[in-house]
């Protein structure tokens, strides 16, 4: 019995195959060679009698900086003046490492502040009801 086994790899719609191998086989995917955004690898597999199987990988590459923008969403409704802080940043290496500070500045979250309000209050509550000088009379 021939073994014709075959592994073809597709990259998003391209009807020209990427790669072509027998199974199994180990490939390392460069990246670098493809442009940024959403893309598709698409397996076709062939077994010995001839069956097709196929298996469809989407994937975001993302090889250039990253870019973060504070200050206004996707599909927001702005109006007047709209300040914004736009950032972008990679994964370049360097020989040394320094913190320079935040790569992104955001403001403390919300629940942050509630909850340091919430143990203070109590904090204060609790010295109001139990406070007693006859406890403390060794401090004073």
């Amino acid at each position: 019995m021939e073994d014709n086994r075959n592994i073809t790899v597709f990259l998003d719609d391209d009807p020209k195959p990427f790669a072509s191998f027998a199974p199994p086989v180990k490939i390392v995917l460069d990246t670098t060679k493809i442009p940024d955004g959403k893309h598709t690898l698409k397996i076709v597999a062939k077994s010995s009698n001839n069956v097709e199987g196929i298996r469809e990988i989407p994937f975001v590459v993302r090889n250039g900086p990253e870019i973060s923008v504070l200050g206004l969403k996707e599909n927001e409704t702005v109006d007047a003046q709209v300040p914004i802080t736009i950032n972008a940043y990679g994964s370049e290496t360097s020989e040394f490492f320094i913190i320079r500070g935040s790569e992104t500045p955001k403001a403390i979250p919300a629940w942050v502040w509630a909850l340091l309000i919430i143990v203070f209050a109590f904090g204060l509550f609790y010295l109001i009801m139990y406070w007693n000088a006859d406890l403390y009379k060794s401090f004073f």
